[in-house]
């Protein structure tokens, strides 16, 4: 008999969730004919930005499109230093280097695998000019010493905060503490358009007027350009789509959280470390990042019984051949790299049934008890 299926994430069973509503507004849409910057676009922004207990959100194309439409609002260009973490997706960097920019790395907590502060001072230069923390997997980095840092020597704050909607840090929602949040609402995300949508949140006005004209060719009034912006604007079906999920986001992450109890609960001792959660936050679990002796045997022996998996992230940044322009060598953040040998996503999305998730457990669990049996 065939083992249940359980993919990694599982997109269609959300869409079928919701499929004559979202239908609905896409007939709307392009019965108006307001593709872009429109009515949803706008809404969608005002009712996201006050989710994160912020006063402006400026929508657009792509979770690396708000990173960088962030850093260029902020002034950060040719030659300026942005200290961030090599444990990330690529898209934080880019967005570095796209603006002339250079990234300067920082090791990870060996438990929560986010951005070490206590090592900011030891990176600072004169030419030090942001902060890039990543919330990343769904926990928030530890911002009060990051904002204490940046604070006292005059740097800019943008969070990356793709992969964190509605994660908390000391009860405020991330995106709220820096100049300026980060959103990728990829369609995989705990809120994900239909394809691909990023949006960034300001409590500053000017900030956000600036990203308002830089996703829009620069562009305030049509056909006149005062600076050389992008084409970053936000597709108004997908603001459709993520208007309507809007109001499920709370609902969808504690059933995310429900799911990480369960795994954690019948894992901790099973697998060589289970996602941690401090006490200061609270974690949305947009991964549930096991670590595991002998990865790809793991990974071979899940996918033989209809188990996705997959690894966020397999290979650094600063090793990767798109950054050797940045000298970094192997060894030269240790536990980033220690870690990435080890870690493994496994399946994570609100309509996981119990009997999936048991299949999953009562799996790597069998593979944990072979291995010990072979020791």
């Amino acid at each position: 008999m065939a083992s249940e299926h359980v993919p990694l994430v599982d997109l269609r069973a959300q869409y079928l969730a919701l499929k004559p509503e979202i239908m609905a507004a896409f007939e709307e849409v392009l019965e108006g004919m307001q593709l872009f910057i429109g009515p949803r676009q706008k809404a969608f922004e005002q009712e996201f930005a006050a989710y994160c207990g912020c006063q402006h959100g400026v929508g657009n194309a792509s979770g690396t499109n708000a990173l960088e439409l962030a850093l260029r609002a902020c002034d950060i260009g040719s030659g300026d230093e942005v200290i961030t973490v090599s444990n990330t997706f690529i898209a934080t960097v880019e967005a570095i280097a796209q603006v002339g920019a250079i990234p300067v790395f920082v090791d990870i907590d060996p438990e929560t695998y986010l951005m070490n502060w206590q090592q900011l001072a030891s990176v600072l230069t004169p030419r030090t000019r942001a902060i890039v923390p990543v919330h990343l997997y769904g926990h928030p980095v530890e911002m009060k010493p990051v904002m204490d840092f940046a604070h006292a020597h005059g740097l800019r704050v943008i969070e990356d905060a793709s992969q964190a909607h509605g994660a908390t840090y000391q009860g405020q929602r991330v995106g709220s503490f820096g100049d300026i949040g980060c959103f990728s609402l990829y369609f995989s995300k705990n809120l994900g358009a239909f394809g691909e949508a990023g949006i960034c949140t300001t409590n500053d006005a000017e900030l956000a007027e600036k990203m308002r004209m830089y996703r829009d060719h620069g562009s305030r009034v049509r056909y006149l350009h005062e600076v050389i912006g992008s084409n970053a604007r936000m597709d108004e079906l997908q603001a459709a789509v993520l208007l309507i999920k809007m109001p499920h986001l709370e609902r969808w992450n504690a059933a995310r959280q429900a799911h990480a109890r369960v795994y954690t609960e019948h894992l901790r001792n099973v697998v060589d470390a289970v996602p941690v959660e401090r006490g200061w936050g609270s974690h949305v679990y947009c991964y549930y990042v096991i670590q595991v002796p002998q990865r790809d045997l793991f990974r071979s022996i899940l996918q033989a019984e209809n188990i996705g998996t997959n690894i966020h992230y397999p290979t650094p940044l600063h090793l990767q051949p798109a950054c050797a322009r940045y000298g970094y060598k192997p060894g030269m953040l240790p536990i980033t790299e220690a870690l990435a040998s080890r870690i493994v996503s496994l399946p994570m999305y609100p309509e996981l049934t119990e009997s999936q998730l048991q299949h999953v457990i009562h799996t790597v669990t069998k593979y944990a008890n072979s291995l010990a049996s072979q020791r």
